[in-house]
């Protein structure tokens, strides 16, 4: 990390944190980059966690299985979101710049719509209900999100519009220079849609009923995050290559209008619904011996012939 970096603006100075945090010989490993590693991992724990607690929504083994299937939705998704809801024309002039996903560039509604399909498909293959499984999952995702924005703001990128406010801060710029005072609108980001929302969801997830009725806690989720992302948009800078849509919304404003609607829509619905009394945890001193068939009674052997060894059964005589 190098000193604080002086500015001659009335603002906080930033900082001034390295964007690397670590280099392994010529691999250089971003903070931003350990925010997905981490925030996946102690996502996976966390559902890991929730699921030792009825409703069992899946067994110990689906659970270690769905990381693989939630990294490949968060990556692939966001950064097919980013380059079709951000900046579709560039990619579409360079499309070898999709692969180049440590430069940056990665869409949450992208990645949401990613790990909604991957769980769809998990949770088909596996006999899993859908809803109890997004619920998990939505309780463990705003443990990225926060993790995300913290590094955002380490990077000094996504910051605020500018502000007069005590607690504004000139960001670094590429040319060396600074930013005028800005809101520091990353920070609002990993308080509200990370750490407020966590909490709320813990509360819901561990300490009530929720998720015996599956869709509560992901409707909260959806809803929760796009009320967040809609009150911060108000104090984040919009992207410069999009600007403003018809001069009064931005991108992510638009995209977090229906999942607040759907959010809704979702708890609504859950009101109306059987209780989920989960699936039966399956420990590995439970399962089934080699070669039987899981679900499968083992055959009933053939009762042994009570008769005498060398008795033969007397034939009648005929009349």
């Amino acid at each position: 990390m190098i000193d604080l970096l002086p500015t001659v603006f009335a603002a906080l100075p930033f900082h001034g944190w390295d964007p690397v945090a670590f280099e392994i010989g010529p691999v250089a490993i971003r903070w931003y980059s350990l925010a997905y590693l981490v925030g996946l991992i102690a996502g996976w724990q966390y559902v890991h966690w929730l699921n030792q607690t009825p409703p069992h929504a899946m067994s110990e083994g689906d659970a270690d299985d769905l990381l693989l299937w939630m990294t490949l939705g968060v990556i692939l998704g966001g950064r097919l979101g980013y380059v079709i809801f951000y900046n579709p024309m560039q990619y579409v002039a360079n499309p070898l710049q999709i692969l180049t996903v440590w430069q940056g560039g990665m869409s949450f509604h992208g990645g949401l719509a990613g790990v909604l399909l991957a769980m769809w498909w998990f949770g088909r293959r596996r006999g899993i209900p859908f809803l109890a499984l997004s619920d998990l999952a939505a309780a463990a995702t705003p443990i990225g999100l926060f993790l995300g924005r913290i590094a955002n703001f380490i990077n000094g990128e996504l910051y605020g519009r500018v502000s007069d406010v005590p607690w504004a801060m000139a960001f670094p710029k590429r040319d060396g220079t600074f930013t005028d005072p800005r809101h520091p609108s990353q920070l609002y980001e990993a308080a509200l849609e990370g750490l407020v929302l966590f909490l709320v969801l813990l509360w819901l997830a561990r300490f009530t009923n929720a998720r015996r009725r599956p869709g509560i806690v992901g409707g909260v989720f959806l809803a929760g995050y796009g009320l967040s992302r809609i009150i911060v948009e108000f104090f984040r800078e919009p992207d410069a290559h999009i600007g403003y849509l018809a001069g009064v919304v931005t991108m992510g404003q638009l995209l977090s209008v229906p999942m607040v609607a759907f959010g809704v829509w979702l708890v609504w619905r859950a009101r109306h619904v059987a209780d989920f009394e989960g699936r039966a945890k399956i420990e590995e001193d439970e399962a089934p011996e080699l070669g039987e068939k899981p679900g499968k009674a083992p055959a009933r052997k053939k009762p042994a012939d009570k008769r005498q060894p060398g008795r033969r059964k007397k034939k009648k005589k005929g009349a």
